[in-house]
């Protein structure tokens, strides 16, 4: 074979070669039970970017309940299949596009909108797609940064115009929008009162929701005795309640609510619907009212007050006013026990972060 035309094969081979990445990604094909229907596959992406697109890899990922349930196929917000799942996480930008302004080469960045597929270690996005933050933060900060401190911190906002001192009652204190609650609440100067399951750690449980700033701790089984009537004797009634859990638990939220006050339900881990006295809807007219981040995220017009939103709780993670949840850190390589762990939250009361090999 001529020289010339193995040297002008080698080329177009390093070529083709230059073109495409492999991509580990955590996939599903069908919806089903997360152990079943998630598998491990290696897909190649074009590494020749468009204008405006990113190549990126990812430094850590979440694992919400919400991304169990779309992988189950019982989440409002379902992409389309097959898909790669998880909707949170923080990635580092490896390459820009010729016309991509808002990101450079190093930064940091998270999802602008849920979907976005965050359980793989490399690939490519457009530019409008993910919104850079400060690289101050830890990567467990920043992968955990846009869903539950997000919803703590707008349901804190934007259904009752709290002013220091006014009472704040959860239940699902422990969870990873919990610690928030509590840790916002005393940021801001509110008084929080929070229910806990009755678990065989609860000393350590109740020392660490004190650590956080958790004014009072109720057990599920004091709400049923007198230390719940002490304790809302001697406070004034709390004006927000705020529900993960449904079912029964929402009896007590709503009984003890202020007149027109709001109960706002953000999850219905009990899979039970909500309950609520009728007395307290008719004598004390209380409001009941759903939140979804990814729809709030999703509307136009608060992309502005998003950006601040994060700004925001950025500063207060790097004053070390608020602090991450407890997580889990798991090897993206071992994501078999990550997505056990996590499909069974009495394992384990921290939250599961797969984390990728820089």
């Amino acid at each position: 074979m001529h020289p010339e035309l193995i040297r002008h094969l080698l080329r177009n081979h390093k070529t083709l070669f230059r073109r495409h990445l492999r991509s580990q990604q955590l996939t599903y094909a069908e919806h089903g039970h997360p152990e079943q229907v998630l598998q491990l596959r290696k897909v190649k992406i074009p590494s020749a970017l468009q204008a405006d697109q990113v190549q990126y890899s990812m430094l850590a990922a979440s694992i919400n309940p919400a991304d169990i349930n779309q992988i189950q196929g019982v989440y409002p917000l379902n992409p389309s299949l097959p898909a790669v799942g998880g909707n949170e996480g923080v990635l580092r930008i490896e390459a820009v596009g010729s016309e991509v302004n808002n990101l450079r080469v190093g930064d940091w960045a998270i999802p602008a909108q849920a979907g976005f597929g965050t359980w793989r270690n490399v690939g490519v996005a457009n530019a409008k797609d993910l919104l850079k933050i400060n690289n101050q933060l830890s990567v467990a900060e920043a992968a955990t940064l846009a869903v539950n401190p997000s919803t703590a911190y707008r349901m804190l906002q934007d259904f009752v115009h709290l002013q220091p001192g006014d009472v704040v009652l959860q239940n699902g204190a422990t969870s990873a929008v919990g610690q928030n609650v509590i840790q916002l609440c005393k940021h801001f100067g509110y008084t929080s009162v929070n229910i806990i399951r009755d678990k065989s750690n609860i000393v350590d449980l109740i020392d660490y929701l004190k650590e956080l700033g958790a004014d009072h701790i109720l057990t599920e089984t004091q709400l049923k005795g007198e230390d719940a009537q002490m304790l809302f004797n001697n406070i004034a009634a709390p004006k927000l309640g705020l529900n993960c859990i449904s079912g029964r638990s929402t009896i007590f939220i709503a009984a003890a609510l202020c007149p027109n006050g709001k109960l706002v339900t953000y999850g219905g881990m009990s899979k039970q619907p909500l309950q609520v006295p009728t007395g307290a809807l008719i004598f004390k007219r209380i409001q009941l009212h759903g939140f979804w981040m990814s729809a709030w995220n999703a509307q136009q017009k608060n992309q502005t007050e998003r950006l601040n939103m994060l700004n925001t709780l950025t500063d207060l993670l790097l004053q070390r006013k608020l602090r991450a949840p407890r997580l889990e850190m798991i090897p993206f390589k071992d994501y078999k026990l990550a997505i056990k762990q996590a499909c069974d939250a009495t394992t384990t009361a921290r939250k599961q972060l797969l984390v990728f090999e820089s």
